[in-house]
């Protein structure tokens, strides 16, 4: 099954891929930046993005950890299945199957993406800023890079070092959107090393009752994001005209960190997530400047 068609917008003509179709539902920021690309890009990441929505979403959708592990090993096993029985009949396995062959996309990082998400199913603590980094690097840097590999790929090995630091601040930036729902579910995504310097510790953190300390965590993991975001700008003329798409995201950062700073311990508290319009106009702006 291809899924490389670009949505027809023309009237008459709706045709949508089953993978943007899914990407609309799962991670609207993500679909809008596939709107952003050149059409003959938009479905092959759109299939890349919706996969990461489904391994991301796997916390939300089971209530113990065993079972959210068998669903990453069946993502695990789709993937290293060369015949392509294993996805036969998953509209999006195929089509992650089909960019990954049609790309050229590296499978040992999608598997590494999958371990890495076996941390979101249980409630240990990140355990430093170092494993929040690799994390991030598994995760949101890789799927940058991998967007460079299907938009422009021989420009992409340029891209590298920015989406790496780019990755990171923005995952610092979801995870503060998601605050509230980490703090409620008992996940602890601040590094302990961070959370020690302040005089925090797992319980103490999450019940909140120091709100000064709390907010001193915020500005803490907010700062370390900014300090990406800067390396990432540092070294954004490295990536092509034709990579910037992949980086669109990244632009709801800095808004994310000027708004958890503002917020302190309330970020646990109250949505901290811009508007949807001013997500969209950042994206916009930032696929066709390169700024973000």
């Amino acid at each position: 099954m291809s899924d490389t068609n670009p949505p027809d917008t023309a009237p008459g003509k709706p045709v949508v891929s089953p993978s943007l179709a899914a990407l609309r539902e799962s991670d609207r920021d993500r679909y809008l930046a596939c709107l952003l690309a050149p059409p003959e890009s938009q479905g092959p990441l759109a299939a890349l993005y919706a996969f990461h929505a489904e391994i991301a979403r796997v916390r939300d959708v089971v209530r113990d950890p065993l079972p959210g592990e068998i669903r990453l090993q069946w993502w695990r096993d789709a993937l290293e299945d060369t015949s392509g029985a294993k996805a036969d009949g998953n509209p999006l396995a195929e089509a992650l199957l089909h960019t990954v062959r049609e790309a050229h996309l590296p499978i040992g990082v999608l598997l590494d993406m999958i371990d890495a998400r076996v941390f979101d199913l249980y409630d240990d603590p990140m355990e430093s800023r170092s494993a929040l980094e690799g994390y991030a690097g598994e995760t949101a840097s890789a799927l940058i890079q991998l967007a460079c590999l299907i938009l422009d790929p021989e420009t992409a090995r340029g891209s590298a070092e920015a989406a790496g630091h780019a990755g990171v601040a923005q995952t610092i930036a979801g995870l503060l959107m998601l605050a509230p729902i980490h703090r409620q579910r008992g996940q602890v995504y601040f590094p302990a090393d961070l959370l020690g310097a302040i005089g925090l510790d797992r319980t103490s953190f999450l019940n909140g009752a120091d709100r000064a300390a709390t907010a001193r965590a915020v500005q803490a993991l907010t700062g370390l994001g900014r300090e990406h975001l800067g390396k990432a700008r540092a070294v954004s003329k490295t990536v092509s005209r034709g990579n910037r798409p992949a980086f669109a995201t990244v632009a709801l950062a800095e808004a994310v960190f000027t708004r958890a700073e503002k917020a302190g311990a309330d970020v646990f508290e109250r949505s901290i997530v811009p508007p949807q319009w001013r997500r969209q106009w950042w994206m916009w702006r930032a696929a066709r400047s390169g700024r973000w």
